[in-house]
């Protein structure tokens, strides 16, 4: 791996963090005991953290903030920053393939039941000896999260994948990172339906240009309320640079 390091931006006054190398950084985080949690950055998430004190108050609380919308990049790139999009289930498997060869073992919570195991052991099989301490769907009823978060607290799994969407993730992670303090963080979405095989991913040439979100609309067509901030997010762009 080349050198990992870290640069400081902002996107619409939030922060964002720039790398060629995450995974990397994050290794070295985990190897050095020192816990992280990771917020993947799109144009969506950026304008709610405008308008939600308790997203952006866990925005700017996090260790690493990475651009995974192709609006952040392109707003970035407009200000003078060569940085790539980042995937979040791109960023999040590339961590996973790491974890054999260091003896790691990951958790997963969140999704339909039946999805996180089903996503688990698609990964085993891609990332021989990749190992799970312990896998939970997202709809456990009070005895269940008290056993799960008994689990977390003794197992201390290096690497820790929440899917329970935005910003619920973000919160739950917040709140209970104090339960694993050494270890790694990341929301992942719907990552866990895509990797178990139940949806799939925009097809490449999609993701090469920029167009996974339309994608993602075709295959969930409800979303268009949550895409409506994107012309928001367009535009207080725009504002920002001219006034500036």
């Amino acid at each position: 791996m080349t050198p990992s390091t870290i640069q400081r931006a902002s996107v619409l006054g939030l922060p964002v963090h720039l790398s060629n190398n995450y995974v990397g950084w994050l290794c070295d985080r985990i190897e050095a005991g020192q816990g992280t949690t990771v917020v993947t950055i799109n144009a969506e998430m950026a304008v709610q953290g405008e308008q939600d004190p308790q997203l952006e108050q866990v925005l700017r609380g996090a260790d690493l903030v990475v651009p995974d919308g192709a609006g952040v990049v392109l707003y970035l790139k407009a200000r003078g920053y060569a940085q790539s999009r980042c995937p979040g289930i791109e960023l999040a498997e590339a961590v996973l393939a790491e974890l054999p060869r260091r003896h790691w073992k990951a958790w997963f919570y969140g999704g339909s039941p039946g999805i996180g195991d089903k996503a688990a052991a698609r990964l085993a099989e891609r990332y021989p000896g990749l190992q799970f301490a312990g896998v939970n769907h997202g709809f456990l009823d009070e005895a269940a999260i008290a056993q799960q978060q008994q689990q977390l607290s003794s197992q201390q799994p290096k690497v820790i994948l929440v899917g329970l969407g935005v910003p619920r993730q973000e919160y739950w992670i917040e709140a209970h990172r104090h339960l694993c303090p050494r270890s790694l963080w990341i929301g992942v979405g719907g990552s866990f339906d895509i990797w178990s095989g139940t949806k799939e991913r925009a097809p490449k040439w999609f993701c090469d240009n920029n167009l996974e979100w339309l994608y993602r609309l075709y295959q969930e067509p409800w979303r268009w309320r949550r895409m409506s901030a994107l012309p928001n997010f367009v535009w207080r762009s725009l504002l920002e640079r001219l006034t500036k």
